[in-house]
């Protein structure tokens, strides 16, 4: 008689990420009823790149739904980077902005470099500034860890998965995911290895995996023979297939063979936004000077 598989243990970031939200909502609505004023943040949206305008209407209705303000700017293609830079210098000197968000990519004339070094250190809700990042590095709680790590990090906490001792192995080595997460599973005492398009056998890696993250954007690509028996499977990945949305794992397949995984859409990509709120929520409390009442470190 065949055996029947054990289903996974499915990490559920919209479930986890409602969870979260209602406690910024709660905590924020405490501020403003003692007479502060709402926590502010600012939205760049350069260009009319289809998933960047999807990606900036969820950030704004995720702000609106836990009283976060959000101050939205549409700005043209055709801009250059000295008039970006010129918006960012007026959104870093409003006192009512704690913090402020470009959205990635931005069009090929724009120096992305430039952009984020513009960002003022303690606005910088994505966690892209060098300071930022620094400080991840070097383990200091008050930086911002950028927001898709943020919400895995949060995640993987929730459902009981402890890096600590683990092999954790991290395909896509990409400035938003790949190389702050890294670090970051560095910082909760993983043993990590990062690997990338010039990798050279990748299957050789992921089959070490105890947990495996995957943040290529490529449909399918971690299939059933690339993951270890009772692995954890992180799927950052987002792309369309055939008219569905994919990830990069193979997920109807790979899940009998894995102890936990995120499944696509409704895994990460609620926990990279709730990443930002947390930022902003963080940013703001430093602004203001209040003591956190929140159980949730960022």
């Amino acid at each position: 008689m065949e055996e029947k598989m054990k289903e996974p243990l499915i990490l559920s970031g919209k479930e986890l990420s409602q969870k979260i939200r209602e406690g910024i909502r709660k905590e924020v609505e405490e501020y403003v009823s003692s007479g502060l004023r709402r926590p502010g943040l600012a939205v760049i949206l350069v260009g009319d790149d289809p998933a960047s305008r999807i990606y900036v209407k969820n950030k704004i209705n995720a702000c609106k739904k836990v009283g976060i303000e959000s101050f939205f700017y549409e700005l043209s293609s055709n801009i250059t980077t000295e008039e970006l830079l010129d918006t960012i210098a007026e959104l870093n000197s409003r006192e009512e902005v704690d913090g402020i968000l470009v959205q990635l990519p931005l069009p090929e004339q724009i120096s992305q470099e430039e952009v984020i070094l513009s960002i003022h250190p303690d606005k910088d809700v994505d966690g892209f500034h060098p300071q930022n990042m620094g400080k991840l590095v070097a383990r200091m709680e008050d930086g911002f860890i950028p927001c898709t790590p943020l919400g895995i990090d949060l995640l993987l906490k929730h459902y009981g998965i402890d890096p600590k001792g683990k092999d954790v192995v991290i395909v896509g080595a990409g400035f938003i995911v790949g190389r702050p997460l890294s670090l970051l599973m560095l910082w909760r005492d993983a043993t990590v290895t990062v690997c990338h398009i010039y990798t050279r056998d990748l299957k050789k890696y992921t089959l070490g995996a105890d947990i495996l993250i995957s943040a290529t954007g490529v449909p399918h690509l971690i299939k059933e023979d690339m993951v270890r028996e009772g692995a954890v499977v992180i799927d950052v990945g987002i792309s369309k297939l055939d008219g569905r949305i994919v990830g990069d794992v193979d997920f109807e397949r790979v899940k009998g063979k894995v102890s936990a995984i995120t499944p696509v859409p409704g895994g990460v990509g609620p926990m990279t936004v709730t990443g930002l709120l947390l930022n902003t929520l963080k940013a703001y409390k430093r602004r203001v000077k209040v003591h956190s009442t929140s159980t949730i470190k960022p």
